[in-house]
């Protein structure tokens, strides 16, 4: 977490152990979900260890995954955090995982206590909106083949750490066109 803090802003050492201290470690089975849609969840949390799948799901009841999290990830359902309102999205973790997990109300407090890490923040919820933005773009303009490649080049672990299913809803195909890319891949 230290090396993500100064990435992203200048701290001191001092600062960065008051920013450490309003986090908790939390740990969670794979499979669990860590944020449940309907519930309220006012936390943000960064994986220090495992993975998890953000997904949503449809009024049929299908799941739609909408993001990876991986190692000096952050995630969380923005507009629960924010608004104290009924998560949209659930997250449940892939492996073992193990979370730094902030509540609002000590977000807030360090925003208020320490200017490094409003500039923090700022940079990395910037950097979340550009993903997102990329993300939408490349969905529209990419093909499936072209999304697949580049999730892989990308994440070269991916395939040892994310199942087909969950790759193949990412991506908006079906497991079986997967596993036809790998093919051709493998071809090559």
């Amino acid at each position: 977490m230290k090396s993500h803090l100064l990435a992203y802003s200048h701290f001191s050492e001092e600062e960065i152990a008051k920013v450490l201290y309003h986090f908790e470690e939390k740990q969670f089975k794979k499979r669990d979900l860590v944020i449940e849609a309907g519930h309220v969840d006012s936390y943000q949390y960064f994986i220090t260890q495992g993975c998890v799948r953000g997904y949503i799901v449809d009024y049929n009841g299908k799941e739609h995954n909408i993001a990876f999290g991986f190692e000096e990830f952050w995630f969380g359902d923005m507009e629960s955090f924010t608004n104290n309102t009924k998560a949209h999205y659930n997250y449940q973790a892939l492996e073992d995982l193990t979370v730094l997990a902030i509540s609002k109300s000590n977000w807030d407090k360090i925003s208020n206590e320490i200017p490094a890490f409003i500039k923090y923040s700022r940079n990395l919820f910037r950097n979340a909106m550009i993903f997102q933005q990329n993300r939408i773009a490349k969905h529209l303009m990419q093909t499936a083949e072209q999304r697949y490649e580049q999730l892989i080049n990308e994440n070269p672990n991916i395939l040892q750490r994310i199942s087909l299913k969950n790759i193949a809803s990412y991506l908006g195909v079906t497991p079986e066109f997967i596993s036809i890319l790998r093919k051709k891949a493998a071809q090559k």
